[in-house]
């Protein structure tokens, strides 16, 4: 994990506009955090695109704005500790819990865009510099990522005592030290890209050099709440997928102060801060590393490269670390997909293609929002056209209007029309025993219904309201007036309460309990004299 981690810190550093050991810091510092403190043992956090594509623009303004190379670092590290800020708050707020309202759809949609994602950023380790590898260089390349990929496909078939990645990156860079194959290490990668190689100390810590003013704040305050929000996103969504993979539950909540707090710890000791990996995740699950010793050791590792072993590290080539990362795509991109394509609704299948489109071409964040919020849309409009309304006359000459489905702001208009005012009898009752009340749009339409029988002299009644409906109606005004005189078992809603009640007990009132007694009179019903 560790060696895997090191070339994916290092080009986010370079897309970011950061210097490497920046990226490398700032992936220690997220994994040894949400390892040890996080909500999803096994998962593995790191410096990621993501997070980076926001940061480059970030980094570029802050320049500008302090008038220096280092200022646009020093406004990272400072929207990094307010980033990170945002993410505990929102875990001790237990927002981590609204990941579960994101649809199958969405997240497969995810799933697959992320792996077009990772396949694509690993298509740039195939050029020196600007220009594309050709020839022998080429060649080279790809022979050296095939023999990756072969190794962890045929290794697990032989042991899974030792981690198919790890042998797979050893055995291609013996072939490359000792067999003199000319191709890209890691060190020549960083060199290429401006950098001065990944040897450095520990992280120390310093406070962000920015002016603590509000135009500070109001400059880095956007970016944080972006970077906040995908950072969450991304980290929840991987939570989620490698729940699904270990069939175990992760603690959402817990997640997000621990996101929170590595990004915290980045503002102050110059990491880069980011996320959740889900394709170092699925490395590491898929390895056998489900505990939090798996992340420990990988973040412990990649620092101990960066104080010892950069050298050595340095030999790896990047042939055998693509190669691990094209195998993640094979293992992430949801191939079923196509088998179940045609078994899908349209909406669904539409709203999959959309999120993986925005992931690819965007980011996460508005490919999920996206996405969550045209999944509402089309949830709304399909529950809008399933209310529907049986009537019938019962012996008394009572109209018996029986709701079925939810009445909520998409169905009102649909709720109105089921009623004949005029052609009804003088009472009427509507049952909501199949049905109930879902927003302020819900019992407006309840009282717009309600005066209109009232202006024809007719008397409306509101049968089997559920508890919470009664809540809700109760909140929201004197809409109906509540009694529990039908059915022990329900809450009954009337426009004419005090009527109907004498009408039903007449003057005396017999075996009324204690607390009968106590919610009439809150009614404002005269019940003390007549009580019997």
């Amino acid at each position: 994990m560790a060696l895997a981690l090191v070339p994916e810190a290092v080009a986010f550093a370079f897309v970011a506009g950061v210097s490497p050991l920046v990226g490398l810091y700032g992936a220690f510092m997220m994994g040894i955090v949400t390892s040890l403190f996080g909500g999803r043992p096994g998962m593995i956090s790191g410096a990621t695109g993501a997070m980076a594509v926001v940061m480059v623009s970030l980094v570029a303004e802050g320049k500008v704005l302090g008038g220096s190379e280092g200022a646009g670092l020093s406004y990272l590290l400072a929207t990094l500790l307010l980033a990170g800020g945002l993410q505990v708050g929102a875990g001790l707020l237990r927002l981590g819990k609204f990941v579960r309202m994101i649809p199958s759809s969405v997240m497969m949609g995810f799933v697959n865009g992320l792996a077009i994602v990772i396949f694509l950023s690993q298509l740039g380790m195939f050029k020196k510099g600007d220009v594309w590898l050709s020839g022998v260089s080429l060649w080279t390349m790809l022979g050296l990522t095939l023999i990756t990929m072969l190794i962890m496909v045929g290794l697990p078939k032989l042991t899974t005592k030792v981690p198919a990645a790890l042998t797979a990156i050893v055995v291609v860079s013996l072939i490359v030290i000792f067999g003199g194959v000319e191709t890209e290490t890691v060190s020549s990668f960083v060199q290429a890209r401006g950098g001065n190689g990944i040897e450095g100390g520990l992280p120390t810590f310093a406070l962000p050099m920015v002016a603590l003013s509000w135009e500070t704040l109001g400059f880095i305050f956007p970016y944080a709440v972006i970077l906040a929000a995908i950072g969450l996103i991304e980290s929840l969504m991987t939570l989620n997928l490698v729940d699904e993979l270990t069939d175990t539950r992760g603690h959402a909540n817990r997640e997000c102060i621990a996101q929170g707090a590595g990004n915290i710890l980045n503002g102050f000791f110059g990491g880069m801060g980011g996320c959740a990996m889900i394709g170092q995740s699925i490395i590491n699950i898929k390895s056998g590393g489900r505990g939090r010793l798996s992340g420990i050791v990988a973040a412990v590792t990649l620092l101990g490269f960066i104080l010892f072993g950069a050298s050595v590290i340095g030999q790896v080539p990047i042939a055998a670390l693509v190669g691990v990362m094209f195998m993640v795509v094979i293992g992430t991109f949801a191939w079923s997909t196509f088998r179940i394509l045609h078994r899908f609704p349209l909406a669904d299948v539409l709203v999959m293609a959309m999120v993986t489109t925005l992931t690819v071409v965007f980011d996460l964040a508005i490919a999920v929002l996206a996405g969550v919020v045209a999944s509402a849309l089309v949830f709304a409009w399909q529950n809008a056209v399933r209310i529907r309304a049986r009537k019938y006359v019962d012996d008394a000459g009572v109209k018996h209007y029986e709701i079925f489905g939810p009445l909520f702001f998409g169905s009102t208009t649909l709720f109105m029309s089921k009623f004949d005012v005029q052609g009804d009898p003088k009472e009427v009752i509507i049952d909501f025993g199949e049905s109930r009340i879902a927003d302020q749009s819900a019992i407006e339409a309840i009282n717009r219904l309600t005066e209109k029988y009232d202006q024809a002299g007719k008397n409306v009644h509101l049968r089997h309201l559920s508890a919470d409906c009664i809540r809700l109606i109760k909140r929201a005004g004197d809409v109906c007036e509540v009694n529990v005189l039908e059915d022990p078992g329900y809450f009954v809603a009337v426009n004419n309460y005090r009527d109907v009640l004498r009408k039903a007990v007449g003057d005396n009132m017999r075996d009324l309990s204690d607390e009968s007694v106590a919610r009439l009179a809150h009614a404002g019903t005269r019940v003390g004299k007549n009580r019997s």
